[in-house]
């Protein structure tokens, strides 16, 4: 069943706003946060958290963030330590490429950027087909199939894991530690969800020096081993990211904690977030039947259909920064140490900058939504994310053009990273 838009009474939506505590978030939003992040953006746009934080859902408000890193910092090493303490998950979320400024931001990007060359993803292009197509056969047999468990995941452990080089026998384990560490970093990790997360890392860690050995021992084609990229900690790299703190760190070596946790970075940012992209993508087109029928259709609107997907039930929901010195967002004063969270979903649905922004249409121009952020954090996979999806989607859409939804999806339950944890679809 479609969602329906929002048509909350004032009073509701402005009780909504004023309740509104992102580490104290009902059940109902998990389902369906779209009502709640309208009602901030009508009537408290940039709402002050108990905590003393803020909470963006205007548009202009987090890309105006986004264009300021110097003054809006991603480091975390301040506002995780009273999350995580001195605990692995800590050490990672701390020394990850997303969660730094230049230099290290800079050297870890030009590193990633440099295999990911529009020329090494087109290569891509043809495994990833034979890949989905493996899957749909798979499906077509049985006549029904889980899109999450059978499908959308286990796309992106494949392309990940090959960009890594982990063999094959060996990536049991990825999808489990990647949730684990992702689901830590939710808004008010329970104690399950912290020791989960630190016992992931941990298994991780240890999993990975024994392949960082073996990569030093026999190095892979620079060209396209991400991990081999990494350890040599040099090449100049193309791509996204070209004017950020140049000169900085240009040609230095990852240290080992460097290189092992941004190793664990790679395979959790390409993993998750790809995964919810295709399964909310296939449920959502399920749900829009005039939508799919019209990809159906005109099949070249797939990289159109990928963008409004990518824009209507954004992978990624919230973004965090810091105020490394007092400033103003809109009309708001901030001062020096504020927490900033960037409500990706709630600005991907703002009126003032989409027309009908509850209207899921694979047509829509311009679509600038903000699902891989924007500026020198701009996700550096974006290219490979926007090809598993146009494939995984348009290749299952075009083989089953009649799938449906078998009873209720379950979503994955939480706040930052929006997907289903479970979707029975019927093919046959």
């Amino acid at each position: 069943m479609r969602p329906e838009p929002s048509s909350l009474p004032p009073e509701r939506a402005r009780e909504l706003a004023r309740d509104f505590d992102l580490r104290h978030l009902p059940p109902a939003f998990y389902a369906d946060p779209y009502p709640v992040y309208d009602a901030l953006r009508t009537f408290e746009p940039i709402k002050r958290m108990p905590d003393g934080s803020l909470f963006l859902t205007r548009y202009r408000d987090v890309q105006a963030v986004y264009r300021d890193p110097k003054t809006f910092s991603s480091d975390k090493t301040v506002e995780f330590k009273p999350k995580y303490g001195d605990s692995p998950l800590y050490e990672h979320h701390t020394t990850s490429l997303v969660f730094n400024d230049p230099p290290l931001h800079t050297r870890v990007r030009k590193l990633i950027a440099g295999a990911l060359t529009a020329r090494a993803i087109a290569a891509m292009e043809p495994d990833l087909v034979r890949l989905v197509d493996g899957l749909l056969d798979h499906a077509q047999a049985r006549g029904r199939l889980d899109l999450i468990t059978e499908f959308a995941a286990a796309i992106p452990v494949e392309i990940i894991g090959n960009l890594l080089v982990v063999p094959h026998d060996e990536r049991g384990p990825l999808r489990d530690w990647s949730l684990a560490i992702l689901g830590a970093l939710e808004p008010a990790p329970s104690a399950a969800q912290l020791e989960r997360g630190n016992r992931a890392v941990t298994e991780f860690v240890a999993y990975l020096q024994g392949l960082v050995a073996q990569r030093r021992r026999s190095p892979g084609d620079p060209q396209h081993d991400v991990l081999t990229r990494l350890i040599a900690g040099e090449g100049e790299g193309e791509g996204e990211g070209e004017g950020e703190g140049e000169g900085e760190g240009e040609g230095a070596r990852l240290s080992e904690k460097e290189l092992l946790q941004n190793c664990i970075f790679i395979l959790n940012a390409g993993h998750e977030t790809t995964t919810n992209l295709i399964g909310n993508g296939l449920v959502t087109l399920a749900q829009w039947p005039e939508e799919r029928a019209l990809l159906l259709r005109e099949p070249e609107l797939i990289e159109s259909a990928v963008e409004e997907c990518l824009r209507f039930e954004s992978s990624n929901q919230l973004g965090n920064r810091i105020a490394t010195a007092d400033a103003a967002i809109g009309e708001v004063a901030v001062a020096r140490g504020t927490p900033v969270t960037l409500c990706i979903g709630a600005a991907n649905r703002d009126p003032a900058q989409f027309e009908e922004p509850a209207r899921f249409s694979i047509r829509r121009a311009p679509n600038r939504h903000l699902a891989f952020g924007f500026g020198i954090h701009q996700c550096a996979g974006l290219s490979l994310a926007r090809l598993e999806a146009r494939v995984a989607i348009g290749r299952f859409v075009a083989r089953f053009p009649e799938y449906h939804i078998a009873g209720e999806p379950v979503r994955g339950g939480r706040a930052r990273f929006r997907g289903f944890a479970s979707v029975a679809c019927e093919v046959g």
